[in-house]
């Protein structure tokens, strides 16, 4: 999953693969993966929440009595509910957008999903990305996923980059290759 091998990514990856096998002996991949993606979102908006994740001081009581109320409020699914109850006990839960983040990339491999990275000179209509994701779907033969951002710097055109693969019709780019022509001659 990731290329730089640290406890932290070991650790994540163990716990990640772990909560995907059992969503999918359960069969409830879809319905954990909806708890994973609306926590997430709670993880990227909520600074104080991020803080008391982070925080190694916190009561193992009072992260527990915390994660109960948030799995009550939330109705998160009993199995996904009882795996954040297991890391904490484990005193992984600072690893939680790590673990869920590799979770979802686990979920999206196995239903043949790629994420990719779209990024242009310009905004791009709904339309547009999905014109470019249905020909690059079409000339990898899976189903792509884009990150989409903008980048005036590069002048027109757009970059894509799907695993080690980058598309680069920028005119920056262009105007780079022209320049190191240049150079060489």
């Amino acid at each position: 999953m990731s290329g730089i091998k640290t406890f932290s990514n070991e650790t994540s990856e163990r716990y990640a693969l772990a909560l995907f096998e059992l969503a999918n002996e359960k069969s409830e991949l879809e319905v954990i993966e909806k708890d994973i993606t609306f926590l997430l979102e709670i993880c990227k908006n909520n600074s104080d929440f991020n803080s008391f994740l982070k925080n190694p001081t916190n009561q193992l009581e009072l992260q527990i009595k915390v994660f109960t109320e948030i799995s009550k409020l939330m109705k998160l699914n009993k199995s996904f509910s009882n795996f954040l109850q297991l890391i904490i006990n484990k005193r992984r839960i600072f690893f939680l957008d790590k673990i869920l983040n590799k979770f979802i990339k686990l979920s999206s491999k196995s239903k043949g999903k790629v994420e990719a990275i779209l990024i242009s000179s310009k905004d791009l209509s709904q339309k547009e990305r999905d014109n470019i994701s249905q020909e690059i779907s079409k000339a990898i033969k899976s189903n792509i996923e884009f990150i989409y951002k903008t980048d005036k710097s590069l002048i027109s055109g757009i970059k894509i980059q799907v695993g080690s693969l980058l598309i680069d019709t920028s005119v920056r780019n262009k105007l780079k290759k022209i320049k190191q022509s240049i150079m060489e001659s």
